[in-house]
Protein backbone atom coordinates (compact mmCIF):
# COMPACT_ATOMS: atom_id res chain seq x y z
CA UNK A 1 0.00 0.00 0.00
CA UNK A 2 2.75 2.67 0.67
CA UNK A 3 4.59 1.56 -2.71
CA UNK A 4 5.64 4.75 -4.60
CA UNK A 5 3.41 4.99 -7.82
CA UNK A 6 4.68 3.36 -11.06
CA UNK A 7 4.91 5.58 -14.38
CA UNK A 8 2.40 3.99 -16.32
CA UNK A 9 5.11 1.82 -18.69
CA UNK A 10 5.39 3.29 -22.09
CA UNK A 11 4.98 -0.23 -24.11
CA UNK A 12 1.65 -0.30 -21.62
CA UNK A 13 0.28 3.44 -23.08
CA UNK A 14 -1.50 1.84 -26.37
CA UNK A 15 -2.82 -0.90 -24.33
CA UNK A 16 -5.33 1.63 -21.97
CA UNK A 17 -6.21 3.48 -25.26
CA UNK A 18 -6.89 -0.27 -26.64
CA UNK A 19 -9.38 -1.80 -23.69
CA UNK A 20 -11.13 1.95 -24.04
CA UNK A 21 -11.93 1.86 -27.43
CA UNK A 22 -14.69 -0.50 -27.84
CA UNK A 23 -17.02 1.41 -24.92
CA UNK A 24 -15.81 4.56 -26.58
CA UNK A 25 -16.99 3.17 -30.11
CA UNK A 26 -20.02 1.44 -28.86
CA UNK A 27 -21.57 4.10 -26.29
CA UNK A 28 -19.82 7.50 -28.84
CA UNK A 29 -19.26 9.95 -25.62
CA UNK A 30 -19.81 13.63 -26.54
CA UNK A 31 -16.63 15.46 -24.96
CA UNK A 32 -17.41 19.06 -23.82
CA UNK A 33 -14.04 21.04 -23.18
CA UNK A 34 -14.50 23.86 -20.92
CA UNK A 35 -10.85 25.81 -20.94
CA UNK A 36 -8.77 22.21 -21.02
CA UNK A 37 -8.26 22.22 -24.86
CA UNK A 38 -4.61 23.35 -24.00
CA UNK A 39 -4.02 21.87 -20.80
CA UNK A 40 -0.77 20.41 -19.90
CA UNK A 41 0.38 18.14 -16.95
CA UNK A 42 0.93 17.99 -13.95
CA UNK A 43 -2.38 18.56 -12.86
CA UNK A 44 -4.93 16.87 -10.97
CA UNK A 45 -7.97 14.89 -12.44
CA UNK A 46 -11.55 15.07 -10.25
CA UNK A 47 -13.77 12.46 -11.68
CA UNK A 48 -17.71 11.20 -10.72
CA UNK A 49 -18.32 7.83 -10.58
CA UNK A 50 -21.05 5.81 -11.94
CA UNK A 51 -19.52 3.09 -13.11
CA UNK A 52 -16.66 1.42 -14.96
CA UNK A 53 -16.93 3.53 -17.87
CA UNK A 54 -15.69 6.59 -15.76
CA UNK A 55 -12.35 4.95 -16.39
CA UNK A 56 -12.33 4.32 -20.32
CA UNK A 57 -13.63 8.22 -20.86
CA UNK A 58 -11.24 9.48 -18.84
CA UNK A 59 -8.30 7.41 -20.25
CA UNK A 60 -9.87 8.81 -23.60
CA UNK A 61 -9.88 12.10 -22.92
CA UNK A 62 -6.11 12.15 -21.59
CA UNK A 63 -4.44 10.23 -24.12
CA UNK A 64 -1.38 10.03 -25.18
CA UNK A 65 -0.62 11.88 -21.50
CA UNK A 66 0.89 9.83 -18.44
CA UNK A 67 -1.48 9.32 -15.27
CA UNK A 68 -2.05 7.47 -12.09
CA UNK A 69 -5.26 6.79 -11.01
CA UNK A 70 -6.07 5.67 -7.39
CA UNK A 71 -8.28 2.62 -7.38
CA UNK A 72 -9.53 0.39 -4.52
CA UNK A 73 -7.61 -2.62 -3.80
CA UNK A 74 -10.19 -5.31 -4.72
CA UNK A 75 -9.77 -3.57 -7.58
CA UNK A 76 -6.48 -5.15 -7.98
CA UNK A 77 -7.48 -8.82 -7.11
CA UNK A 78 -5.85 -10.99 -9.83
CA UNK A 79 -4.60 -7.97 -11.81
CA UNK A 80 -1.65 -6.05 -9.39
CA UNK A 81 0.94 -6.60 -11.81
CA UNK A 82 -0.80 -5.05 -14.51
CA UNK A 83 -2.25 -2.18 -12.96
CA UNK A 84 0.69 -1.39 -10.82
CA UNK A 85 1.97 -0.72 -14.46
CA UNK A 86 -0.56 1.49 -15.83
CA UNK A 87 -0.14 3.56 -13.06
CA UNK A 88 -2.66 2.68 -10.74
CA UNK A 89 -2.40 3.53 -6.71
CA UNK A 90 -4.08 0.90 -3.95
CA UNK A 91 -6.41 2.45 -1.38
CA UNK A 92 -8.93 1.32 0.94
CA UNK A 93 -12.02 3.41 0.82
CA UNK A 94 -12.93 5.74 4.09
CA UNK A 95 -9.82 5.87 5.52
CA UNK A 96 -7.56 8.50 6.44
CA UNK A 97 -4.64 7.83 5.00
CA UNK A 98 -1.64 10.31 4.55
CA UNK A 99 0.49 7.83 2.31
CA UNK A 100 -1.80 8.52 -0.06
CA UNK A 101 -0.79 12.35 -0.15
CA UNK A 102 2.64 11.41 -0.26
CA UNK A 103 2.25 9.46 -3.42
CA UNK A 104 -0.24 12.04 -5.34
CA UNK A 105 2.72 14.40 -4.41
CA UNK A 106 5.32 11.86 -6.35
CA UNK A 107 2.53 11.48 -9.46
CA UNK A 108 2.84 15.57 -9.81
CA UNK A 109 6.21 15.88 -9.29
CA UNK A 110 6.50 13.32 -12.43
CA UNK A 111 4.84 15.99 -14.22
CA UNK A 112 1.89 13.28 -14.62
CA UNK A 113 -1.89 13.30 -13.92
CA UNK A 114 -3.25 12.61 -10.87
CA UNK A 115 -6.88 10.69 -11.27
CA UNK A 116 -9.13 11.10 -8.20
CA UNK A 117 -12.38 9.91 -7.55
CA UNK A 118 -13.51 11.76 -4.47
CA UNK A 119 -16.73 9.99 -4.20
CA UNK A 120 -14.97 6.98 -3.43
CA UNK A 121 -17.83 4.81 -4.58
CA UNK A 122 -20.07 4.18 -7.57
CA UNK A 123 -23.35 6.52 -7.31
CA UNK A 124 -26.61 4.28 -6.16
CA UNK A 125 -28.88 6.38 -7.96
CA UNK A 126 -26.79 8.69 -10.45
CA UNK A 127 -26.69 11.46 -8.80
CA UNK A 128 -23.96 13.16 -6.82
CA UNK A 129 -22.38 11.64 -3.60
CA UNK A 130 -21.04 13.15 -0.51
CA UNK A 131 -17.15 14.81 -1.16
CA UNK A 132 -14.65 14.57 1.81
CA UNK A 133 -14.04 18.18 3.42
CA UNK A 134 -10.19 17.82 3.05
CA UNK A 135 -10.28 17.40 -0.63
CA UNK A 136 -10.35 21.30 -0.56
CA UNK A 137 -7.18 21.66 1.12
CA UNK A 138 -5.88 18.79 -1.06
CA UNK A 139 -6.00 20.90 -3.98
CA UNK A 140 -4.36 23.78 -2.44
CA UNK A 141 -1.82 21.70 -1.04
CA UNK A 142 -0.34 20.30 -4.24
CA UNK A 143 -0.32 23.34 -6.02
CA UNK A 144 -1.06 22.24 -9.51
CA UNK A 145 -4.28 23.20 -11.89
CA UNK A 146 -7.10 20.71 -11.22
CA UNK A 147 -9.70 19.46 -13.77
CA UNK A 148 -12.81 17.78 -13.22
CA UNK A 149 -14.33 15.30 -15.74
CA UNK A 150 -18.24 14.66 -14.76
CA UNK A 151 -20.17 11.92 -16.76
CA UNK A 152 -23.38 11.92 -17.76
CA UNK A 153 -25.24 8.77 -18.72
CA UNK A 154 -23.11 5.76 -17.36
CA UNK A 155 -25.22 5.27 -14.64
CA UNK A 156 -28.39 4.89 -17.12
CA UNK A 157 -26.08 2.57 -19.30
CA UNK A 158 -25.35 0.23 -16.46
CA UNK A 159 -26.51 1.09 -13.00
CA UNK A 160 -24.60 0.04 -9.44
CA UNK A 161 -27.60 -1.92 -8.79
CA UNK A 162 -27.93 -4.22 -12.47
CA UNK A 163 -24.69 -4.03 -14.29
CA UNK A 164 -25.64 -5.11 -17.58
CA UNK A 165 -25.13 -2.80 -20.42
CA UNK A 166 -28.12 -1.17 -21.66
CA UNK A 167 -26.13 0.52 -24.58
CA UNK A 168 -26.85 3.80 -23.93
CA UNK A 169 -26.17 6.39 -26.48
CA UNK A 170 -24.44 8.74 -26.82
CA UNK A 171 -23.08 9.43 -23.34
CA UNK A 172 -21.71 12.81 -22.58
CA UNK A 173 -18.44 13.86 -20.39
CA UNK A 174 -17.74 17.61 -19.12
CA UNK A 175 -14.17 18.35 -19.15
CA UNK A 176 -13.44 21.30 -17.15
CA UNK A 177 -10.60 23.39 -15.72
CA UNK A 178 -11.89 24.09 -12.76
CA UNK A 179 -8.65 25.75 -11.12
CA UNK A 180 -5.39 27.29 -12.06
CA UNK A 181 -2.69 26.88 -9.14
CA UNK A 182 -2.48 30.77 -9.21
CA UNK A 183 -6.54 30.30 -8.35
CA UNK A 184 -5.92 28.16 -5.84
CA UNK A 185 -3.28 29.85 -3.75
CA UNK A 186 -5.38 33.13 -3.56
CA UNK A 187 -8.73 31.08 -2.52
CA UNK A 188 -9.40 29.65 1.24
CA UNK A 189 -10.34 25.72 1.25
CA UNK A 190 -13.53 27.16 2.81
CA UNK A 191 -14.00 28.45 -1.18
CA UNK A 192 -12.29 25.33 -2.98
CA UNK A 193 -14.73 23.58 -1.27
CA UNK A 194 -17.77 25.63 -2.33
CA UNK A 195 -16.68 25.27 -6.05
CA UNK A 196 -15.73 21.72 -6.11
CA UNK A 197 -19.58 20.79 -4.35
CA UNK A 198 -20.92 22.62 -7.36
CA UNK A 199 -19.06 20.77 -9.89
CA UNK A 200 -19.77 17.83 -8.76
CA UNK A 201 -23.74 18.11 -9.04
CA UNK A 202 -25.28 15.81 -11.59
CA UNK A 203 -28.58 13.73 -11.63
CA UNK A 204 -28.62 11.18 -14.57
CA UNK A 205 -32.13 10.21 -14.60
CA UNK A 206 -32.61 14.18 -15.10
CA UNK A 207 -29.88 14.35 -17.98
CA UNK A 208 -32.13 11.65 -19.42
CA UNK A 209 -34.90 13.51 -19.48
CA UNK A 210 -33.75 16.04 -20.96
CA UNK A 211 -32.06 14.53 -23.51
CA UNK A 212 -34.65 12.02 -24.32
CA UNK A 213 -32.66 9.05 -24.19
CA UNK A 214 -35.25 6.42 -24.01
CA UNK A 215 -33.81 2.65 -23.01
CA UNK A 216 -36.11 -0.36 -24.11
CA UNK A 217 -34.05 -2.47 -21.77
CA UNK A 218 -36.61 -5.01 -20.66
CA UNK A 219 -35.29 -5.58 -17.29
CA UNK A 220 -34.51 -1.75 -16.50
CA UNK A 221 -36.29 -1.93 -13.03
CA UNK A 222 -34.88 -5.55 -11.91
CA UNK A 223 -32.12 -4.47 -9.26
CA UNK A 224 -33.84 -1.14 -7.93
CA UNK A 225 -35.15 -2.24 -5.03
CA UNK A 226 -31.60 -2.82 -3.74
CA UNK A 227 -31.78 1.35 -3.39
CA UNK A 228 -35.61 1.96 -3.20
CA UNK A 229 -36.12 -0.31 -0.12
CA UNK A 230 -38.78 1.92 1.23
CA UNK A 231 -42.47 1.36 0.18
CA UNK A 232 -43.53 5.04 0.41
CA UNK A 233 -46.98 3.54 -0.03
CA UNK A 234 -47.00 1.36 3.08
CA UNK A 235 -43.95 2.68 4.52
CA UNK A 236 -42.92 -0.92 5.02
CA UNK A 237 -39.13 -1.33 5.08
CA UNK A 238 -37.58 -4.38 2.97
CA UNK A 239 -40.25 -6.19 1.10
CA UNK A 240 -39.78 -4.35 -2.61
CA UNK A 241 -39.03 -6.66 -5.10
CA UNK A 242 -38.52 -5.95 -8.81
CA UNK A 243 -38.85 -7.94 -12.08
CA UNK A 244 -38.78 -6.52 -15.93
CA UNK A 245 -40.01 -2.95 -15.91
CA UNK A 246 -41.96 -3.59 -12.64
CA UNK A 247 -41.13 -2.80 -9.10
CA UNK A 248 -43.21 -3.74 -6.36
CA UNK A 249 -44.15 -3.64 -2.63
CA UNK A 250 -44.63 -7.31 -1.63
CA UNK A 251 -46.03 -6.18 1.71
CA UNK A 252 -48.83 -3.80 0.05
CA UNK A 253 -49.07 -5.05 -3.32
CA UNK A 254 -48.32 -1.18 -4.77
CA UNK A 255 -47.10 -1.57 -8.26
CA UNK A 256 -45.20 0.86 -9.99
CA UNK A 257 -43.56 0.45 -13.95
CA UNK A 258 -40.56 2.03 -14.88
CA UNK A 259 -40.77 3.89 -18.12
CA UNK A 260 -38.32 4.23 -21.40
CA UNK A 261 -37.31 7.73 -20.05
CA UNK A 262 -36.22 6.44 -16.66
CA UNK A 263 -39.49 7.39 -14.84
CA UNK A 264 -41.90 5.73 -12.67
CA UNK A 265 -45.38 5.68 -12.30
CA UNK A 266 -47.64 3.58 -9.90
CA UNK A 267 -50.00 1.32 -11.79
CA UNK A 268 -52.74 1.91 -9.54
CA UNK A 269 -53.07 5.15 -7.14
CA UNK A 270 -51.04 7.87 -6.66
CA UNK A 271 -47.36 7.82 -7.88
CA UNK A 272 -45.40 9.24 -5.27
CA UNK A 273 -42.14 9.68 -6.94
CA UNK A 274 -41.91 9.66 -10.33
CA UNK A 275 -38.20 10.58 -9.87
CA UNK A 276 -35.88 8.11 -8.78
CA UNK A 277 -33.36 10.14 -7.04
CA UNK A 278 -36.26 11.79 -4.95
CA UNK A 279 -37.19 8.73 -3.18
CA UNK A 280 -33.95 7.70 -2.54
CA UNK A 281 -33.34 11.39 -0.46
CA UNK A 282 -36.93 10.56 1.28
CA UNK A 283 -35.44 7.77 2.51
CA UNK A 284 -32.63 9.41 3.65
CA UNK A 285 -35.43 11.61 5.30
CA UNK A 286 -36.31 8.98 7.13
CA UNK A 287 -32.99 7.55 8.30
CA UNK A 288 -32.09 10.79 9.60
CA UNK A 289 -35.49 11.05 11.61
CA UNK A 290 -34.33 7.98 13.09
CA UNK A 291 -31.08 8.73 13.67
CA UNK A 292 -32.06 11.99 15.53
CA UNK A 293 -34.67 10.97 17.62
CA UNK A 294 -32.12 8.47 19.13
CA UNK A 295 -34.22 5.15 17.03
CA UNK A 296 -31.71 4.48 14.26
CA UNK A 297 -30.53 0.25 14.50
CA UNK A 298 -30.04 -2.55 12.38
CA UNK A 299 -30.84 -4.75 14.60
CA UNK A 300 -27.88 -7.40 15.52
CA UNK A 301 -27.59 -9.58 11.86
CA UNK A 302 -26.00 -12.47 11.79
CA UNK A 303 -23.28 -12.37 8.90
CA UNK A 304 -20.28 -14.06 6.96
CA UNK A 305 -17.24 -12.24 7.03
CA UNK A 306 -14.26 -11.94 4.49
CA UNK A 307 -10.96 -10.62 4.62
CA UNK A 308 -8.84 -9.01 1.96
CA UNK A 309 -5.74 -7.85 3.46
CA UNK A 310 -3.72 -7.78 0.44
CA UNK A 311 -4.72 -8.02 -3.41
CA UNK A 312 -4.11 -11.57 -3.81
CA UNK A 313 -7.21 -13.05 -2.55
CA UNK A 314 -10.19 -13.18 -0.19
CA UNK A 315 -10.32 -14.84 3.01
CA UNK A 316 -12.64 -16.56 4.82
CA UNK A 317 -12.38 -15.13 8.49
CA UNK A 318 -15.94 -16.78 9.64
CA UNK A 319 -19.06 -16.19 11.13
CA UNK A 320 -20.54 -13.32 13.45
CA UNK A 321 -22.60 -11.01 13.81
CA UNK A 322 -23.17 -7.21 13.02
CA UNK A 323 -24.42 -4.09 14.48
CA UNK A 324 -25.08 -0.93 13.55
CA UNK A 325 -26.55 1.52 15.52
CA UNK A 326 -25.66 4.97 17.18
CA UNK A 327 -22.34 4.42 17.97
CA UNK A 328 -21.31 2.88 14.91
CA UNK A 329 -20.55 -0.59 13.46
CA UNK A 330 -19.69 -3.55 15.73
CA UNK A 331 -18.72 -6.63 14.20
CA UNK A 332 -18.22 -9.84 16.18
CA UNK A 333 -17.19 -13.19 15.64
CA UNK A 334 -15.33 -16.59 15.68
CA UNK A 335 -12.96 -17.64 12.86
CA UNK A 336 -12.23 -20.85 11.03
CA UNK A 337 -9.64 -21.39 13.34
CA UNK A 338 -12.33 -21.17 16.56
CA UNK A 339 -10.53 -17.70 17.68
CA UNK A 340 -12.26 -14.42 18.08
CA UNK A 341 -12.35 -11.33 15.75
CA UNK A 342 -13.79 -8.26 16.20
CA UNK A 343 -13.87 -4.72 14.51
CA UNK A 344 -15.72 -1.45 16.02
CA UNK A 345 -15.80 1.65 13.93
CA UNK A 346 -17.24 4.64 15.93
CA UNK A 347 -19.41 7.31 14.10
CA UNK A 348 -16.75 10.23 14.48
CA UNK A 349 -14.00 8.31 12.08
CA UNK A 350 -16.91 7.76 9.35
CA UNK A 351 -18.57 9.65 7.00
CA UNK A 352 -19.63 7.17 4.79
CA UNK A 353 -18.75 3.82 4.02
CA UNK A 354 -18.95 1.27 0.59
CA UNK A 355 -21.68 -1.49 -0.19
CA UNK A 356 -21.90 -4.02 -2.85
CA UNK A 357 -25.58 -5.40 -4.46
CA UNK A 358 -24.50 -9.32 -5.25
CA UNK A 359 -20.93 -8.65 -4.93
CA UNK A 360 -19.11 -10.74 -7.59
CA UNK A 361 -22.35 -12.46 -7.57
CA UNK A 362 -21.60 -15.06 -4.75
CA UNK A 363 -22.46 -14.64 -1.56
CA UNK A 364 -25.27 -11.20 -1.75
CA UNK A 365 -25.46 -7.58 -0.69
CA UNK A 366 -22.74 -6.48 1.95
CA UNK A 367 -21.14 -3.54 3.87
CA UNK A 368 -16.93 -3.27 3.91
CA UNK A 369 -15.37 -2.19 6.26
CA UNK A 370 -11.48 -0.78 6.60
CA UNK A 371 -9.00 -0.52 9.15
CA UNK A 372 -5.55 1.11 7.31
CA UNK A 373 -4.56 -3.24 7.35
CA UNK A 374 -7.23 -4.96 6.28
CA UNK A 375 -10.73 -4.97 4.76
CA UNK A 376 -13.92 -6.90 5.57
CA UNK A 377 -16.84 -7.47 3.59
CA UNK A 378 -19.43 -8.06 5.76
CA UNK A 379 -22.61 -10.20 4.45
CA UNK A 380 -25.63 -10.41 6.16
CA UNK A 381 -28.17 -13.33 6.01
CA UNK A 382 -31.19 -15.13 6.72
CA UNK A 383 -32.12 -11.75 7.80
CA UNK A 384 -34.28 -8.83 6.93
CA UNK A 385 -31.73 -5.78 5.83
CA UNK A 386 -30.42 -2.79 3.12
CA UNK A 387 -27.14 -1.99 3.09
CA UNK A 388 -28.39 1.07 1.27
CA UNK A 389 -30.25 2.01 4.67
CA UNK A 390 -27.09 1.22 6.27
CA UNK A 391 -25.00 3.03 3.93
CA UNK A 392 -27.84 6.30 4.48
CA UNK A 393 -27.53 6.12 8.03
CA UNK A 394 -23.47 5.74 8.16
CA UNK A 395 -23.65 9.30 6.08
CA UNK A 396 -26.53 10.65 8.56
CA UNK A 397 -25.23 9.74 11.98
CA UNK A 398 -21.88 11.27 10.39
CA UNK A 399 -23.98 14.92 10.19
CA UNK A 400 -25.61 14.03 13.78
CA UNK A 401 -22.73 13.74 15.58
CA UNK A 402 -21.10 17.03 13.58
CA UNK A 403 -24.12 18.72 14.52
CA UNK A 404 -23.70 17.65 18.05
CA UNK A 405 -20.25 19.09 18.60
CA UNK A 406 -21.01 22.79 17.19
CA UNK A 407 -19.49 21.64 13.58
CA UNK A 408 -21.92 20.95 11.16
CA UNK A 409 -20.41 19.73 7.63
CA UNK A 410 -20.88 22.38 5.22
CA UNK A 411 -23.80 21.08 2.11
CA UNK A 412 -22.14 18.25 -0.23
CA UNK A 413 -19.27 17.85 2.15
CA UNK A 414 -18.50 15.48 5.08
Amino acid sequence: MAKDPIRTRWYLKPLTKLLSLPDIIKHKPHIIYEGTEKLEPPFILLCNHNAFMDFKVATQVIYPRRANYVVAIDGFIGREWLLRNVGCICKRKFTNDSVLVRQLRKVLDNGDIAVVYPEARYSLCGTTAVLPASLGKLCKMMKVPVATLICHGHHLNSPFWNLEDRGVKPTEANYSLLFTADELQAMSVDEINRRLVQAFQYDDFAWQKERGIRISFPRRAEGLQKVLYQCPCCKAEFHMSARGTILQCDNCGKRWEMGELGELKALEGETEFSHIPDWYEWERSNVRAEVEQGRYTSGLLPVSVYSLPNALRFIRLGEGTLLHDSEGFHVHGTDVDGDPFDMDIPVPSLYSVHIEYEYLGKYGDCVDLNTLQDTWYVYPKDCDFSVTKMALATEELYYHYRRSIGKPCPPGLA
